[in-house]
């Protein structure tokens, strides 16, 4: 691959009446200092313009116009009692955009293997940066890979500045500039309070767990399989409130739980199971749906293992549901009021599931269609990943699973899974 220039792009204005000039982060946005930014690619087929690069620097400028931040820089005040707070300085530093091509790669190379191919991870910026290390760096960070006949648009903003649904607000927001609108359809709400959140001098990356090597790969399950899959988990258990998320996350937790004892069979039967779901916050405390930054945290549950397999899935989906109802207004706000982070998950779920099928990625014209596919960047490889899409057709989902290659395996040939899967 050839990377053909670099260079940093700011607002188009940098006068625009009551724009931001300083974003304090919350007690939801510093509990993501630790890990790595979100890293998201669109794959196209090849645009028939000429002026492609030149066309999404412009767009992205005046898309920054309406996100202050993210062409700022994150930075940090320090306390005399040896703590510091984060900001973000909204000083239009700019946003990172990298141009690169390779001929000898092309959209089937990407999309067709069984199994993710190494080379995406090249298309990525911000590759393995924490977000705390990025203080005086770009905040965003786009790479434009050109391909033997298509495009990869990779994308990566610092989680500590954004959670999916605000980097998805951006994304469809520059999608919108790009084909040629003057303003965008949902304007981000900064709104917070202004008080800095101190934290002490303790932060530091999350421990890299040692794990071998991982398999990626993208299953589909279609709207249809997904409503028989809700049916099932109601009438099995007792319920007629279980979603279809909920019902796909219950069908997961079993499946990832069979494949961890199918590849160690000395694991116990009584052992505890834990679930982890990342919770929106939006709704449920009434902001506004364009809020822009953090606002999700990630609550538990648990059950043993003999429980989980041999109850069912109606079992499994009653138990995500519970936990669920349980998030109330009355304990976000305690989630959030809790700057020291007591009610962060501490025990280490078997899987973990993140992103959301109400996230807008198909929808993404920059102006030439709608993309091919969606993937992930590398990110902190994490041995049983799951990274939930809308699919390209309406009510389906697709999931981006990163397991060791024998649960992967495990896992393709796991009857109630590929059940789920059938056409």
């Amino acid at each position: 691959m050839e990377m053909i220039s670099s260079c940093l792009v700011g607002r188009e204005n940098n006068e625009i009446a009551n724009s931001i000039t300083r974003l304090e982060l919350n007690p939801w946005d510093l509990r993501l200092l630790p890990i790595v930014p979100i890293q998201r690619g669109l794959i196209y087929h090849k645009p028939q313009s000429q002026n492609i690069i030149s066309h999404l620097k412009n767009s992205l400028s005046r898309t920054l116009n309406f996100f202050p931040p993210l062409a700022g820089r994150l930075s940090a005040t320090h306390h005399d009692d040896c703590t510091k707070s984060y900001f973000v300085d909204c000083n239009n530093a700019g946003a990172e955009f990298t141009h690169a091509a390779t001929a000898s790669i092309s959209v089937s190379d990407l999309i067709g293997p069984k199994y993710i191919p190494e080379i995406v991870y090249s298309f990525f910026p911000l590759d393995s940066l924490t977000n705390f290390e990025a203080i005086s760096k770009p905040l965003l960070a786009v790479q434009v890979t050109e391909l033997a006949d298509g495009l990869f648009l990779g994308c990566a903003a610092n989680h500590a500045v954004v959670d999916g649904t605000s980097f998805w607000h951006f994304i469809n927001s520059w999608s919108e500039i790009s084909r040629g609108l003057k303003n965008i359809s949902k304007t981000p709400v900064f709104s917070r309070s202004t008080k800095p959140v101190k934290v002490g001098n303790h932060l530091t990356p999350r421990p890299m767990v040692e794990t071998p090597p991982l398999l990626r790969k993208v299953f589909h399950l279609g709207k249809e399989r997904l409503t028989e899959l809700k049916n099932k988990a109601n009438s099995t258990g007792g319920s007629d409130k279980i979603s279809s998320y909920q019902a796909l996350a219950a069908l997961l937790w079993r499946t990832i739980t069979r494949c961890q004892k199918f590849t160690n069979m000395n694991m116990s039967s009584s052992r505890e199971i834990y679930f982890a779901l990342v919770v929106g916050a939006r709704s449920r405390i009434g902001l506004d749906e364009g809020y822009f930054g953090n606002a999700i945290y990630t609550a538990g549950t648990s059950t043993t293992e003999r429980e989980l397999l041999q109850n069912g899935i109606g079992y499994a989906a009653v138990k995500i549901n519970e936990l669920v109802k349980q998030q109330t207004r009355e304990a976000v706000m305690e989630n959030f009021e809790d700057s020291e982070n007591r009610a962060f998950i501490r025990k280490l779920p078997s899987f973990f599931i993140i992103g959301s099928p109400r996230h807008d990625v198909y929808g993404n014209d920059f102006g030439w269609g709608k993309p091919v596919a969606v993937r992930c960047g590398r990110g902190r490889d994490i041995d049983g990943k799951i990274t939930v899409f809308a699919a390209a057709e309406c009510g389906g989902v697709d999931l981006e699973v990163s397991l060791a290659a024998e649960k992967m395996v495990a896992m393709e040939n796991d009857t109630e899974f590929t059940a789920a899967l059938a056409h």
